[in-house]
């Protein structure tokens, strides 16, 4: 192999930059030209790509966002628009790719390799952290601290006046973002899409700790609470105790932004050595993950349709430590 491809598509997350760095340079190493295709698959299909060398990518393992840009496309999700980005590839003569992100880009190289037969190595990023096939994801380790600064901060407040906080974090199918704030944020509840809670749970665990005069909550929504978001779940608790003070925040994209932390550069640059090194390998339709320490590359397949299961133990903790 003498030329590859590599872009980023799907949401945005910490460590990406550090994941094409490693990238960049990993195939130079080995002697392989490098380019980037920029906004992803609809980039591909349009003939953004440009040639990396190794000042291309100097002074970005620090930066947040992506410097190729992120897009979704729906034309890709078209046989004619795969048709349009594979001749964009052979025009270019990139025998190979690397695709950074999650599910939803795992699914469309699987797709294109299976019509064109173009080999993939897949490097997950994302913030939610629900891909099989690796404890971690690229940009988890940030957010999660990130969304812990802000809780933190609004503890504070809670616990000045009294109130009762309902804190949503992201995690559309996920609560691995919110279990760990959760415990880290000292939350009293948390409310996680793979978990069954009801809203009548929730409001027994609140009149109960009221009952033990403690007057300050903060509980922790992921977006997908099959109960609805922090909102929703803040207005059935305030109609069933109307005495409470209760305020919402939203957390929202900050989750998304900002310097990767020291855990999410050590993981990007990882995981771009062995995409790299996995198509030199002829590897193709595998994520490269880390398993208990160890790399492990997971077929599409398995990354994409697969379950990430919550961790037990950690739902344990939040109620143990909680009462």
């Amino acid at each position: 192999m003498k030329r590859i491809g590599v872009f980023t598509s799907g949401g945005d997350a910490p460590g990406m930059n550090a994941c094409i760095r490693a990238v960049v340079r990993t195939a130079l190493y080995h002697g392989i030209e490098v380019y980037g295709i920029m906004r992803g698959y609809s980039g591909m299909i349009k003939g953004e790509i440009v040639r990396l060398d190794t000042t291309s990518v100097a002074n970005i393992v620090q930066r947040g966002g992506t410097i190729l840009k992120s897009a979704r496309s729906q034309k890709f999700m078209t046989k004619e628009g795969r048709q349009q980005a594979f001749d964009q590839l052979v025009n270019h003569k990139i025998e190979g790719l690397v695709a950074i992100g999650g599910n939803g880009t795992f699914t469309g190289a699987m797709k294109f390799e299976e019509e064109f037969g173009i080999p993939t190595v897949g490097a997950p990023g994302t913030i939610d952290n629900d891909l099989y096939g690796t404890d971690y994801t690229i940009g988890y380790d940030t957010a999660v601290n990130t969304a812990l600064d802000a809780i933190d901060k609004i503890r504070d407040t809670a616990d000045s006046h009294d109130r009762a906080f309902f804190v949503e974090v992201m995690g559309r199918d996920s609560g691995y973002i919110a279990i760990p704030c959760a415990i880290g944020g000292g939350a009293e509840i948390v409310l996680v899409p793979e978990q069954q809670q009801s809203i009548d749970t929730v409001i027994e665990t609140l009149q109960t700790a009221r009952k033990r005069q403690k007057s300050s909550f903060l509980i922790i929504v992921a977006e997908g609470d099959e109960e609805g978001n922090a909102t929703i779940v803040a207005n059935k608790v305030k109609e069933a105790i109307p005495e409470m003070d209760a305020r919402v925040t939203v957390i929202g994209h900050i989750q998304r932004g900002g310097a990767p932390s020291a855990a999410d550069r050590l993981l990007a640059s990882q995981i771009g050595i062995a995409a790299v090194e996995g198509l030199v390998n002829g590897m193709r339709n595998v994520m490269a993950g880390i398993v208990d320490r160890k790399l492990v590359y997971t077929p599409f397949h398995d990354t994409i349709y697969k379950k990430k299961l919550i961790n037990q133990g950690f739902m344990r903790m939040v109620e143990i430590l909680s009462v």
